[in-house]
Order: structure tokens, then sequence, then C-alpha cells
């Protein structure tokens, strides 16, 4: 499963696997693919260079990358997190707390913090982790809401490490090898998080026509050998795979109930709503997600301010396993994971399914 860009970046097959753990991150890179951690739960700069420190000692001298979140357009600039949450309105506030009250989710304790902030969408935030990323040999930056601003693209570069932005259509594509980034992802419809309105069968091979020679990464929808095979055959050089990683046995899921309704869902479990971050992003459908789209919603704020919003709510329902409203961001494959696997077994089923896939083409076209 090699390619120009797995040629390059000096990596086994062309397999690029984004995830929130720094142990998921490190198996993928150690079985052969690109293990991207994921920066933006990272809050303390400290705790990313202990988690970066980890992975280096783990991860045999092999390559590996760090996935940031840099919004191209801010709701907000130049004020820090208590003016920002300062910003949203009663009415959503009250709205939270009655769906809360509806559920009957206990409050945190007097003094406990929020576990779940999402202050690493602001771009100061996701600024100062490269502070500490770029003391790393970290191969490739990747910023999940378009392109990085152009000195940090500058900045990667005077690193050595490739960019790399992801895409949901063929115009936001062209915008990025202008801006000049080095890798483009074409996330489908299909994939989990933020993502647009194009499936991935259309998207890459259009996203690839539209940068080329720029490689493209194709995402959303893939989880077999032979959806990899497919996206190869569409023009990418590689696969950027996230959903896949959550119900491996590395993931440090919070919950074993989350886990039970990753493992338990269809493909048709999952919605688009803009209830967790304000974008529109991809995640299990739950009471939470149903509510939002409810009559008696007020709607949805706006990036960072709708993820400051539910942050202690989203808190309590992990904590307290609240099921009706525990979900996570994940993509339309959840209806594959249905058992809990290592990142090296899921890489083995990947590789041998893409092999069986490549002979069988080939015995079609008349080339066994």
């Amino acid at each position: 499963m090699r390619t120009e860009l797995s040629s390059r970046l000096g990596i086994e097959h062309a397999l690029f696997g984004f995830t929130p753990f720094p142990a998921v991150a490190a198996a993928i890179t150690r079985a052969g693919g690109l293990g991207v951690l994921g920066a933006v739960r990272y809050t303390a700069p400290e705790a990313l260079a202990r988690d970066l420190d980890w992975m280096q000692s783990h991860t045999d001298g092999l390559p590996f990358g760090l996935d940031v979140v840099m919004p191209a357009k801010k709701a907000v600039d130049g004020v820090g997190e208590a003016e920002i949450e300062a910003m949203i309105p009663a009415a959503h506030r009250d709205f939270v707390q009655r769906t809360l009250a509806a559920h009957q989710v206990p409050e945190l304790a007097e003094g406990e913090p929020s576990g779940w902030r999402i202050t690493g969408w602001m771009e100061e935030v996701a600024r100062g982790q490269l502070d500490v990323a770029f003391d790393y040999p970290i191969r490739l930056l990747a910023n999940a809401l378009g392109s990085p601003p152009a000195d940090v693209i500058r900045r990667a570069h005077d690193h050595g490490v490739l960019v790399a932005a992801l895409a949901g259509s063929a115009t936001h594509a062209r915008r990025h090898a202008q801006a000049g980034i080095d890798i483009v992802v074409a996330q489908g419809y299909e994939a989990g998080g933020h993502t647009g309105d194009i499936a991935s069968m259309v998207l890459t091979p259009e996203v690839v026509e539209a940068v080329a020679p720029l490689p493209v990464l194709a995402a959303g929808g893939i989880g077999s050998g032979a959806q990899i095979a497919a996206g190869l055959a569409l023009g990418a050089q590689g696969v950027w795979l996230g959903s896949l990683w959550l119900t491996t046995t590395e993931a440090e899921l919070h919950s074993r109930a989350l886990t039970a309704k990753l493992l338990a869902a269809g493909s048709g479990d999952t919605v688009r709503s803009r209830a967790l971050t304000g974008k529109p992003a991809r995640q299990l459908r739950t009471a939470w997600t149903e509510a939002w789209e409810g009559p008696d919603s007020p709607g949805t704020l706006p990036m960072p301010l709708q993820g400051l919003l539910v942050a202690e709510a989203v808190s309590r329902i992990q904590k307290y396993e609240v099921e009706p409203l525990l979900g996570t961001p994940v993509g339309q494959i959840v209806g594959r994971m249905n058992s809990e696997r290592s990142v090296q077994v899921v890489v083995d089923e990947l590789t041998r399914g893409f092999e069986a896939t490549v002979e069988r083409i080939n015995r079609i076209a008349g080339r066994d």
C-alpha cells in the first residue's frame, strides 16, 4: 500500500490515522502508517509536551504528525475565554439546563472543573500548541478547519514539516493549494467530525483534479481494504482514517457505555449537527442532538461560543454516563466498528483486504 507520498514520508502504508489518543497514534505509526495526534483537547502546553514525549519514546523513531484546529473564520477575535463566555445568551444557557434536567443529569461536584473544554478551537491556543509541537520531530501538521495562517505554513516548512488541510469541496481544495499547503485531505460527507455536503465517491476525484499535482488523501466512509483501494483508484495517494480507531483496544474513551453504543451503532445512527461545536459535525444521533433540532431549541451559536456553552454539560453527561445523551463525533463507518481490536489487528485487516481487492480487480482486468 505504497504511494509516492508514503515513500516521501518514509511510511510503509499510505494510511494516515487521526486520533485524540497518544497510544492509538503511536500504535498506528508502529503498524506502518502515520499516526496523527489530535491537539484540540490540549489547553495546557505542558500536557501536550508530556504526550509528545511519550509518543516520541513509543514510535521507534518512525514518523508521526499533529492535528490542530484554527478556524478559517472567527466569531470573535482579540478577547479571552471569559469575555467570550459572557457573550453567550441567557436563553441558550437556560435551554442547556432544561435539557440536562429533563434527563436527570447530576451536577458536577462543587469546585470540580469541567473535563471537556473547547478552548482548543481558539487560534491563540492552537498557536501555543505549535510552540510545543515544533520542538518534536513531527513530519505532518494538519489543520481541521481550512488552511492554517500563512505564517504557520511558513513556520512548518522551515521545520521541514508538511502541511495538510481538510477540504469538503473542490473550491475549498483550490484555496488550500493557493495558500501553499502540501497535502489536501478530501473529507466526504460520510466522515466523522466537521464535514461538507459532498460524498467521498464524488469528492475525491474532484479534489484530485482540482489541485493536481498536489497529493490528496481520501477521507470519509473508509473502513476496509476495499474502500482504501477505491480511494486510491479515484486518484488519492493515501487515506485519512479517524472514526475507525475509536473502538480499538488502545483507545482511551471515557466510558464503557459509549464504547458499547459505538459497537452497537449502524451506519444510519449518525447525524450532522452543530450541537457540539457550532459547525456541522457528524456524530452519534442522541437525545442531545435531537433536542437542538427540536422546536424549543434556541438554535446553535457560532464557533467557539457553542463549544463553550455546552462544555460543562458534555462533562456531566460523560461523567455520569447518561446513555440517552451520550455521544461522540463519529462517521458513518461506525456500522463496521462492531468489535474491539488492537490497532495492529485493524491495520493488518486493512492491508489484507486491500491486497485481496487489488488481486480481484487484476483478475477482472485479465492481469492474473
